[in-house]
């Protein structure tokens, strides 16, 4: 990092620690103190790196950051439409705008006993011991992770007690409002015991003209049986940089189910790891990224086997429009005594112009006997057979190209198990089809 920079954030973290959520619990104060110190060694990730190698974020080391203790009034009429526009019935309702929790757009509702659905500074005031076990490791994965826990204000925390059944999804809306140069560090927990079951949709959401950075980190840990469904919906503002980290833990015979919708940002990275850490439990990794103009949308996976009889299946399509460039990068790893793993993996990307771009590298590494694993890829264009036939029965061009490229699309949106949100992810992909340029393809 810049010595500029690095001392910048360094006098922020002298500042602002004492402030954060937390503060008087001195395991979480020693606990922010060696995040920053493995990010003062670290800083952020940069293309040297294995996995950021097309992903440059060179770009935050020119920025002063500065982190926000809360929205302004301009800032909260702007959200309140954005609620208004996101929203759904029947769901539990988070909303934080700038990083911070703001109850008067949230709508929690009524909660079975022992479920805990509430912002992270909360959490910490009223129920630190319930949550002290999600924050006992300080192993972070790299410099963005270790960036969030030291400066981490708010987020969500979903603690479901063994046996219960959340009736409704969670939807968590966090709003980034129309200020420059503002840093957001969501730091997420999610807590399903034994046979628990949940679903939880995380929606980021801007729209104004402001360059904001969004850095999110979610922890979940599924118990045995345990079933959990998490959704990450990323609808940046134009200018943004968002990056998330999600980091799950499962316990035996539970499910994971991942649906990951990448639809704005100038730069986006999406980073899921998950560890089948007891015999016989299953992922389900899906995602589907839509870019057009500039927009850099990055994703890597990581599923681990370390057990055996575990199953994974993973599916990411993207679709690119302009001068896009979309990177995939799925890593299965099948340890020495995962045997009888079962794991697929599929990458499918459509591009619509001639200066969109992917890089995809699915990969495999098996260090087991008794497996059955695939994986592979495709980078192609719109079917000019198809867009023939769509086209002798009278379609227009942009029609019959916007109807082709949605039908690609509904393979990963259909798998939404939640249909207010399949509803809302279809009319997004229908809009931005619709506001595709009309000569795309000779782009």
């Amino acid at each position: 990092m810049k010595h500029e920079s690095l001392d910048h954030l360094t006098e922020m973290f002298r500042t602002l620690a004492p402030t954060l959520p937390g503060a008087r619990l001195q395991w979480m104060n020693e606990r922010r103190l060696r995040a920053f110190e493995q990010f003062r060694v670290q800083g952020f990730p940069t293309r040297a790196d294995e996995a950021w190698k097309y992903t440059n974020l060179d770009g935050l080391n020119q920025k002063l950051l500065h982190f926000s203790p809360g929205a302004d009034h301009r800032a909260l009429e702007q959200a309140a439409r954005l609620v208004r526009a996101h929203e759904w019935a029947d769901s539990h309702r988070l909303v934080f705008v700038d990083g911070v929790w703001v109850p008067e757009l949230s709508d929690i509702g009524e909660l079975a006993s022992g479920v805990f659905i509430g912002s992270l500074a909360s959490a910490l005031e009223q129920i630190p011991e319930r949550i002290r076990a999600q924050f006992a490791d300080d192993r972070w994965p790299d410099g963005l992770a270790a960036f969030n826990a030291a400066f981490a204000r708010d987020g969500y925390v979903m603690l479901i007690p063994s046996g219960v059944e959340l009736g409704k999804p969670l939807h968590v809306m966090f709003i980034g409002s129309d200020d420059n140069d503002l840093a957001m560090q969501p730091l997420n927990v999610v807590v399903a015991g034994s046979h628990a079951r949940c679903a939880v949709v995380e929606q980021y959401v801007g729209d104004g003209d402001a360059w904001y950075y969004t850095n999110a980190m979610t922890r979940i840990d599924a118990g045995d049986h345990a079933d959990v469904q998490h959704y990450r919906v990323q609808q940046e503002a134009p200018n943004a940089v968002h990056t998330a980290t999600v980091l799950t833990e499962q316990r035996e015979s539970s499910r994971f189910s991942s649906y990951a919708f990448s639809f704005g940002a100038a730069l986006a990275r999406s980073t899921i790891v998950t560890k089948l850490g007891a015999p016989r439990t299953s992922t389900t990794l899906d995602g589907l990224y839509v870019g057009g103009g500039k927009q850099h949308l990055d994703h890597y996976t990581m599923i681990d086997h370390a057990h055996p009889q575990c199953a994974s299946r993973e599916t990411y399509r993207g679709i690119l429009d302009g001068s896009a460039h979309g990177v995939f990068n799925g890593r299965i790893v099948v340890r020495q005594d995962a045997q009888k793993t079962d794991a697929d993996q599929a990458n499918h990307n459509l591009l619509l112009s001639r200066s969109a771009e992917i890089d995809t590298k699915p990969q495999l590494e098996i260090f087991a006997d008794d497996v059955r694993c695939t994986h592979g890829t495709t980078v192609g264009q719109l079917d000019e057979t198809q867009l023939f036939y769509l086209r002798a029965r009278g379609i227009d061009e942009r029609a019959a190209r916007a109807l082709l490229t949605f039908a690609f699309a509904r393979d990963v949106i259909d798998r939404v198990a939640i249909e207010p949100l399949k509803a809302r992810l279809e009319a997004t992909l229908l809009t931005r089809m619709a506001d595709a340029p009309a000569d795309a393809g000779e782009a």
